[in-house]
């Protein structure tokens, strides 16, 4: 074969055809693996290293045309505040685990309201996105998405996301902190958003959990991020509640805020103020006092959505959710 130049540009399947001396259907029968096709190996031989030569990756496009259907699965990642890096290491897992299944992942920044131009133009086989509307999402399936599911909306992922994944964690915060003595309990939070949202939904299972086990109603602590500020909320809770001992942290940015508002006033944790955050971190190890955390096993969280989507993609029934989340007490010395 004789050689040739790889082109600047991104080279096409005509491009291969050129090189290997075939016709383009030629080149998408080698290159798709077209069952009842009968191409010589010599002539998949040429179709395969011009590919190689040419540095020639077909679009998702092309392959979804090819194939009659997308292997693409399009993740809208999180707001910025919400990447936590426990929702990176379960995006690094969908990677793989999608490739296991043969679907290939696309990422694409937060927005608001899934922009169609962006689905549309990637032609997935699937949506992942963080809080997904239903208007969006039935506009999403009558384009020919067949799986759409969001992390946190009212859909059946949403509902285990939202639901026994945060009871594991407020089950495991409220057991921490009930075992060492503490019964009267805050909830903390920073952020511009406050009580909103994700936060809105972790306190009213807080919430919930504090009633079955018989204890008082959480009070929610929204903090600012800077100590004087997180002294003054901290302050007003204890002399509103002056039997609080023990804070459920929403996140590290949370139990570092109470930590600074804490060192504010002269309290030390857990003498004072017991903490239990949530989204293990090396921050939380290197705080003084170490945070003790509540940390979810991203195994089973990133299995099950790519378990729903699949099903989905398939057009098989959706599988049955896991029990639990697998969340787990990291202890330290905050409490």
């Amino acid at each position: 074969m004789h050689r040739h130049r790889t082109p600047a540009r991104r080279a096409t399947s005509a491009d291969v055809a050129r090189l290997a001396g075939v016709s383009r259907t030629t080149v998408s029968f080698v290159l798709n693996d077209t069952p009842s096709q009968s191409i010589s190996a010599d002539t998949r031989r040429r179709v395969l290293d011009a590919a190689q030569e040419l540095s020639y990756a077909p679009s998702a496009e092309a392959r979804a045309l090819g194939r009659g259907r997308s292997t693409s699965v399009l993740l809208y990642l999180p707001p910025a505040g919400s990447l936590t890096e426990d929702i990176g290491v379960i995006v690094e897992r969908l990677s793989v685990l999608f490739s296991e299944a043969g679907l290939s992942m696309v990422i694409h920044a937060w927005t608001r309201r899934p922009a169609a131009q962006v689905w549309s133009s990637v032609t997935p086989a699937a949506v992942l996105a963080w809080d997904l509307a239903d208007d969006d999402a039935e506009r999403m399936r009558r384009s020919g998405v067949r799986g759409v599911v969001s992390w946190t909306g009212s859909d059946e992922m949403g509902r285990w996301i939202t639901g026994p994944r945060e009871h594991d964690i407020a089950r495991m915060q409220v057991q921490r902190l009930v075992a060492a003595g503490h019964t009267h309990l805050g909830y903390a939070v920073t952020g511009g958003d406050h009580m909103h949202g994700v936060s809105q939904w972790r306190f009213e299972v807080l919430q919930r959990e504090c009633a079955a086990r018989g204890l008082s109603r959480p009070s929610a602590l929204p903090l600012p991020a800077d100590p004087r500020g997180a002294a003054e909320v901290l302050l007003r809770w204890r002399e509103q509640h002056p039997g609080a001992s023990g804070v459920c942290a929403h996140d590290t940015t949370a139990a570092l805020a109470v930590l600074s508002g804490m060192r504010r006033l002269g309290w030390r944790a857990p003498a004072d103020l017991a903490i239990v955050g949530v989204n293990d971190s090396p921050a939380a190890a290197l705080a003084d006092p170490p945070l003790t955390m509540v940390a979810l096993d991203p195994e089973v969280t990133a299995r099950h959505i790519v378990a729903v989507i699949t099903a989905l993609v398939r057009d098989e029934p959706a599988p049955s959710p896991p029990d639990t989340a697998g969340a787990f007490t990291v202890d330290r010395d905050s409490v």
